[in-house]
Parts: C-alpha cells; sequence; structure tokens
C-alpha cells in the first residue's frame, strides 16, 4: 500500500509540474477600446477568508483571514469561448476576442457586498445566487476565474455569481494544510449562506462545493442546522462536484441536514485520480465523489438519503487527473437550471443516475437490485 502511494503522489507531482497557473498579473485591469462583437461580461462577487495582499488591495493570498473579505471582478468572455474551458489571458497579449480578460474591479466592504448581491436582476425575474466553493489545490485566480466560466456556460442573466473562497496553498503537497485551512472556513461559509438566508431581497441560492470544497460546504450545511440557522435552506439548491468526503462522513452529515428540497445532487466519477490519491491518504476509505452508481448499496443509499447522484464520467475533463469534469456540466445547463424550468428529461428525485450528454439526460444505471 505504502509504494502505491508513493507512485500515485510522484504521478500527481510530475502531472501538477508540467501545468503552468495564473498568477495575480490576471486580475490586472485591462483598457478595452472597443468590446468585440459577441463578447459579454461577468461580474462575480467574492467573499474570501483569504487575507488581502495589503490593505485596499484586490489580491488575495494563500495566507488565512479573521474575517471574510469582499470585493468584485468584472470579466469579459471571449465571442468563441468554448464551454468548460477557461481562455487564459497571456502575458504578452491580453486579447478579449479570445482570452478571459479583466476589465474592472472593486474593493467591497460587508454592506456594499450584500447589497450588490441582492440587486433585483433585469426583466423582474427573481433573484438567485449562485455560490461557487473551490476545492483543494486551487489559487484564488483558479478559483475566481472558474466561477466566471461557470456562470458564463450556463446563465441566462438571472443569476448573480459569487465565489467563496478559502486559503488553500495552491500546491499539491499542501493537502493536509488545505484540510486545515477548510475547517477554519467553515465559520466564513456559515455566515455568508445564513445572511443570504435572511436577505428577503434573495429569491433562490444555488451552492455548488467542488472536491474539499464540497466537504466545506456539507460541513457548512451541518453546522447551519445544529446552529438552527435554517432560513438558507427553503431557498437552497445544492450541488456537490467531485466531494472529497469519507463515505460514513457524508451519512453523518446527511442525518444532520436532513433531507433538501429538491434533493442534494452529487456529481461523481469512478475514474477520478485525485480521489483515488485521497483515498490512499485516508486509509483506503472511498470517497464520496468517486462513486460507482451501479453499485446497489449506492443506488439503495441515494434512495434512502434523499439525495441524487449522477455520474458524470461521460463528459471530457480539462485536466490530467478527471477531478474537473463539473465545469462541463454547466455547459449543459440542464443540470444547474432551477426545478420548475428543466426540460422533460431531467428529474431532480433522489436515485443514481447516468448523464446522458448527447440527449441531455439523466438515465437510470443497471438495476443490479432488481436485476434489469
Amino acid at each position: 500500500m505504502i509504494s502505491r502511494f508513493f507512485l500515485c503522489f510522484a504521478m500527481m507531482l510530475m502531472l501538477a509540474a508540467c501545468a503552468s497557473r495564473p498568477g495575480p498579473d490576471v486580475l490586472a485591469v485591462q483598457r478595452i477600446n472597443t468590446r468585440p462583437p459577441g463578447a459579454r461580461t461577468v461580474t462575480v462577487y467574492v467573499a474570501t477568508m483569504r487575507e488581502r495582499a495589503k490593505p485596499n488591495s484586490n489580491i488575495f493570498t494563500n495566507e488565512p483571514s479573521d474575517t471574510l473579505n469582499y470585493a468584485s471582478f468584472t470579466i469579459s468572455i471571449p465571442p468563441k469561448h468554448k464551454a468548460g474551458e477557461i481562455e487564459w489571458p497571456k502575458k504578452d497579449a491580453v486579447d478579449p476576442k479570445t482570452n478571459f480578460v479583466m476589465v474592472a474591479q472593486q474593493v467591497l466592504d460587508r454592506d456594499s457586498f450584500y447589497k450588490a448581491v441582492s440587486r433585483k436582476p433585469p426583466g423582474g425575474k427573481p433573484s438567485h445566487v449562485g455560490v461557487f466553493v473551490h476545492g483543494f489545490n486551487t489559487n484564488f485566480e483558479e478559483a475566481l476565474f472558474r466561477q466566471a466560466q461557470i456562470n458564463a456556460d450556463s446563465d441566462d442573466g438571472s443569476r448573480t455569481p459569487v465565489l467563496f473562497s478559502w486559503p488553500s496553498q495552491a500546491s499539491i503537497t499542501g493537502y493536509l494544510a488545505d484540510k486545515d485551512a477548510a475547517t477554519a472556513s467553515r465559520d466564513g461559509l456559515t455566515e455568508l449562506l445564513d445572511t443570504l438566508g435572511r436577505n428577503r431581497a434573495v429569491n433562490k441560492v444555488t451552492l455548488i462545493g467542488h472536491s474539499m470544497g464540497g466537504w466545506l460546504s456539507a460541513e457548512a450545511l451541518r453546522q447551519l442546522r445544529l446552529s438552527r440557522k435554517t432560513a438558507i435552506f427553503s431557498k437552497l439548491t445544492v450541488f456537490l462536484a467531485a466531494p472529497d468526503i469519507d463515505a460514513q462522513l457524508f451519512k453523518a452529515q446527511l442525518s444532520v441536514i436532513g433531507p433538501l428540497s429538491p434533493p442534494m445532487t452529487v456529481l461523481v466519477s469512478k475514474d477520478d485520480r485525485a480521489l483515488a490519491a485521497s483515498r490512499l491518504l485516508a486509509g483506503q476509505r472511498g470517497r464520496i465523489g468517486a462513486l460507482d452508481v451501479k453499485d446497489p448499496r449506492v443506488q439503495e443509499a441515494a434512495q434512502v438519503g434523499h439525495v441524487q447522484i449522477i455520474d458524470i464520467s461521460s463528459l471530457s475533463s480539462g485536466d490530467s487527473f478527471n477531478h474537473n469534469r463539473f465545469a462541463q456540466v454547466s455547459s449543459l445547463a440542464p443540470i444547474l437550471v432551477p426545478v420548475e424550468a428543466q426540460p422533460p428529461g431531467l428529474t431532480r428525485g433522489p436515485g443514481a443516475f447516468v448523464l446522458d450528454t448527447i440527449g441531455a439526460t439523466l438515465n437510470a444505471p443497471i438495476n443490479l437490485l432488481n436485476g434489469e
């Protein structure tokens, strides 16, 4: 087992070393004299437990803050943006025709943040806030642009994107440090969700937690239930994407959180290499994000736990670990739209399903319990 762990860890280090990563330079505001035809902008509002690099700066470090910090960033999306991808700006040539480009940013305080995110969308549509919680080994810039991509691919203009960012070390060797940082950020996410829940101007909240951010999201919901701060639950739709959560722990979390309406959705892939490494670190204890939906025990547990589990292995992944497939889900839109707006082929009931990317439908896997 030890040799397998070191082999897996070495492979992850090699794969990570091959990829260049964005830094604070992508946050620099660029002057665009003429917006390209077909380009659009996304404004992402940020609530973060990261420390600012300096006062009144919108550069955030991997050091923890004692309190939430707030900001907004407006990003231009290129006309020929490919769904599920981030067309990163190049240091030597920023081009709004082909790249995501930062066009505005603002330091916010708590009051201005909540005033902005609760603003009514055009057309008289109900206020809908989409909160994204990133995962392990993620820097601030990666999380920010990922939320912009998710919103650009799935939004019809009615949802206000919010990023909750916690101080990940953004290092493949920082797993334990990240787990501690995520744990320390529970109160911050709980505060954000509770405030949105009590805000009468906010009608709906969609929470997407990825990887370790899925664990953090589930912990925050559990904490809200235990503290009887339940205003958010009547507005809430929850998606956990490739959640890095121990199976027994998830069962315990659900017992406190209780059934949600619509049911909590868990996006899984059996071939997720990042979760395979996490499983080794956890002494071969299974991770929820790598469940096999064809397993009759998983099918039964989904019904008992009132959870919808969707296998998204059919989607391509933008990373070598098969850990970021969720970024493609938003391009299909159907799973992320409000339940009343979904096409007839998509159900939001509990159970285990396989995503059919061709028909954009959810199909039941082979039911081993009934021999079908």
